[in-house]
């Protein structure tokens, strides 16, 4: 058996018939590796935390400390839930922590091939893998960070924007083979133990949304790089918790994260630059419409929202950092 260990977060928020087969997934996973999966209720206030529970302790998961089951006792988004897990200390600390959603079921050598590709690879600081639907429908985790430029590319949808400004579109070509991508979705997310104890845990300002792409930038800037494995894969349905699927407009957490990755890794400054660029692109958007054929698909109200929330105070930046019981290798 490999001796470095993996410690696996779910965080759950009312949804704990598609957590627990997400955690019946990871701990299938986890055979042979050593380690904790660890099941955080979000503070769902459904009976969820009591359910999972008594699922995990009928099922023999939580002897020898294997899986436990906690209460955030507070739902402060995605980062604060996992952030949680992060606090409570574990029977030994783990060199690798997976986050994966409530609603991603890993393939049985995923932790596996994750964990070993990270050894091989010392200095690579977070690691993300292949995601499919249900339906094997390749789901697109693997990405550019976002500039003002992606702001005005993403925003006009129109061709000659985007030719213009490929090298700035956020979401990259599937890469064929493993290898660096500035940040990868957190449905299925390694990070190394250095990193963490170097750049602390998630930024708790975000509620939900960009979370990960601010982490992934942060462990950039420290020296850490993403890479993207697509030789494993993990089957994840999508907007469970969020129903992001109906959306007509992203909801106020969705600005406001947005806001806040710009003010806070570019300063107020590029923050307007890109809230320009997004309102520039909306216009050309709206402007191709009016002449040519309608867009029945044209975002009314979001440039309000971003203007609302350009002009909302900033708010303050809360990472959780664990405490560092090892050197950094």
């Amino acid at each position: 058996m490999n001796g470095a260990s993996v410690h696996v977060i779910i965080l759950n928020w009312r949804s704990a018939p598609m957590t627990l087969r997400a955690a019946q997934a990871a701990m299938t996973a986890m055979a042979g590796i050593p380690g904790t999966v660890t099941l955080v209720d979000n503070d769902s206030g459904d009976g969820s935390f009591e359910a999972m529970t008594d699922h995990a302790a009928a099922q023999g998961w939580t002897e020898g400390g294997r899986l436990r089951v906690l209460q955030s006792g507070h739902n402060g988004g995605f980062g604060a839930g996992n952030n949680a897990a992060l606090r409570v200390p574990l029977p030994q600390a783990a060199d690798f922590t997976l986050v994966v959603n409530s609603d991603a079921f890993l393939a049985a050598d995923t932790i596996g091939a994750m964990r070993n590709y990270l050894q091989a690879h010392p200095r690579v600081g977070l690691l993300g893998c292949r995601v499919v639907g249900e339906h094997q429908n390749h789901h697109t985790t693997h990405f550019r960070f976002p500039t003002a430029g992606s702001e005005l590319e993403d925003s006009a949808r129109t061709g000659p924007v985007t030719r213009l400004l490929r090298r700035h579109v956020v979401t990259l070509p599937m890469p064929n083979t493993a290898g660096p991508v500035d940040w990868v979705a957190g449905a299925s997310l390694m990070i190394r133990a250095e990193v963490l104890a170097q750049i602390g845990g998630f930024d708790e300002a975000f509620f939900l949304y960009f979370e990960e792409t601010d982490l992934c930038l942060r462990a950039a800037q420290a020296g850490w790089p993403t890479h993207y494995l697509p030789d494993v894969q993990v089957v994840h349905i999508g907007s469970v918790s969020t129903g992001m699927r109906e959306w007509t407009l992203p909801p106020d957490y969705w600005f406001a994260s947005r806001e806040h990755y710009y003010r806070r890794n570019h300063g107020r400054a590029y923050a307007g630059l890109a809230l320009v660029a997004h309102l520039t692109g909306l216009a050309i958007r709206r402007l191709r419409g009016l002449l040519g054929r309608p867009d029945p698909d044209f975002p009314r109200g979001q440039g309000r929202a971003l203007i609302r929330h350009a002009l909302a105070p900033s708010r303050p930046r809360q990472i959780f950092r664990p405490e560092n019981d090892r050197d950094p290798a």
